[in-house]
């Protein structure tokens, strides 16, 4: 049938332009709904999971005063006034710079944190104006290795800070390394306050440091050193003494410290070395002494020291000690000295010399002016010893007179009837 050929390619153009129609509203859709999606999907991704937004910061963050570097495990907070220890400390620090600050106190449990400080080895509080240490302040680190407690006026050490908060409890430390140089007190509280004695009482408390290596007490103008400051540190192995004023070490023993390697005495006060310490350091196998710039009185007590510096290889630079006291002796060098050189000659310091002559200057002017008096008053004065003399005369004739009325009997009898 014609009629019916004609229309079917008209109704097939027609379904195509539907199905082509329907191709580019689907897109329009598509194309508008992918946008929203990535976007949503975009914001969804930058906002935290809600399990997450519950929980603290992430630990290993900075202080806001200081500076860390997680790659070389170090925090310095360095001169920012600060008056207490972050609380924020990361855990992985391994070196700590608390310098230059204002911590006047350090509590017990100052560095106590959770999680643990515990690979924490070297921790430097040098220059804070800290003037208390109280006990168990460094007991929450586990790795301590070293510490730096240096130009600090420090006036109250504890005796138990380096060995734990409970006295009855000896918690062994694990410091290798103290080092305690120019700790800077006041005048007055010097007067008050034994350094020397504080300082042993920290080192001796429940043997807490017997694992120590290295301790550094230089520049604290100590006059002395307890007896026993050195008994409970049996694995010292270097001791920093240097510009003391120390003038002996007899008090002192070195003899359980057979694993000491260097002994540093330089800028002392000291004058001779006895018998006594020089067998103890020689008795000691790894020892290097240093005795530079002390000042050394070359008479008759240094003999034996003189001898045993020819012989022994344990002090270093011994070429370059020399003799300050007596005047003669002085710039010679010990080890060119003889036993004839050596003589206890009363010869004084110059000071000391200067000191009596004016002394006798004072005594001298002192009697002028007596003398002055006894002549200006020369006329009541021999006036006086006249009366004197004459009271003393008719005394004795009284004396006299008595005397031989009893030594004559005849005498005696007349008396006795001329009473009659």
């Amino acid at each position: 049938m014609p009629g019916g050929c004609s229309r079917g390619p008209a109704a097939g153009d027609g379904r195509l332009r539907l199905a082509r129609l329907a191709l580019v509203l689907l897109g329009w859709v598509s194309s508008t709904s992918l946008p929203s999606s990535a976007s949503s999907s975009t914001s969804s991704a930058s906002l935290p999971a809600p399990a997450a937004s519950g929980q603290p910061a992430l630990p290993g963050r900075c202080p806001a005063p200081c500076e860390c570097s997680e790659a070389a495990r170090t925090v310095k907070c360095v001169n920012r006034n600060l008056t207490e220890v972050p609380a924020d400390l990361p855990p992985y620090v391994r070196n700590l710079f608390l310098t230059g600050n204002q911590l006047a106190v350090l509590p017990a449990g100052a560095f106590a944190r959770r999680p643990p400080l515990a690979d924490l080895a070297a921790l430097n509080l040098s220059g804070n104006r800290l003037k208390e240490v109280d006990a168990g302040a460094f007991e929450h680190l586990p790795g301590l290795r070293q510490l730096d407690l240096s130009h600090n006026p420090l006036a109250d050490l504890s005796p138990f800070a380096f060995s734990g908060s409970n006295a009855s409890v000896a918690t062994p430390s694990p410091l290798a390394e103290l080092i305690l140089n120019r700790l800077e007190l006041p005048a007055a509280e010097r007067q008050n306050l034994s350094l020397e004695g504080m300082v042993a009482a920290a080192l001796r408390a429940g043997h807490a440091l017997r694992g120590l290596r290295r301790l550094e007490l230089a520049s604290n103008q100590l006059l002395y050193l307890p007896h026993d400051v050195l008994a409970h540190l049996p694995g010292l192995r270097h001791l920093d003494l240097r510009n003391n004023s120390l003038v002996g070490l007899t008090h002192v023993s070195f003899r359980n410290l057979t694993h000491l390697e260097s002994l540093h005495l330089e800028d002392n006060a000291l004058k001779v070395l006895r018998n006594g310490t020089l067998a103890e350091l020689q008795s000691l196998p790894h020892v290097r002494v240093f005795l530079d710039d002390n000042p050394w009185v070359c008479d008759c007590h240094m003999v034996d020291m003189v001898a045993w510096l020819k012989e022994t290889e344990v002090v270093q630079g011994k070429g370059r000690l020399t003799c300050a006291f007596p005047e003669k002796m002085r710039h010679r060098v010990l080890l060119e000295l003889n036993s004839s050189d050596l003589d206890c000659d009363p010869m004084l310091p110059p000071s000391l010399q200067t000191s009596y002559v004016f002394l006798g200057i004072v005594l001298a002017l002192i009697g002028a002016i007596f003398l002055l008096v006894l002549y200006l008053n020369r006329k009541g004065i021999k006036k006086w010893m006249h009366n004197i003399r004459d009271a003393c005369r008719d005394h004795m004739e009284g004396y006299h007179y008595r005397y031989e009325i009893n030594a004559d009997p005849r005498l005696t009898n007349l008396s006795s009837n001329s009473d009659v």
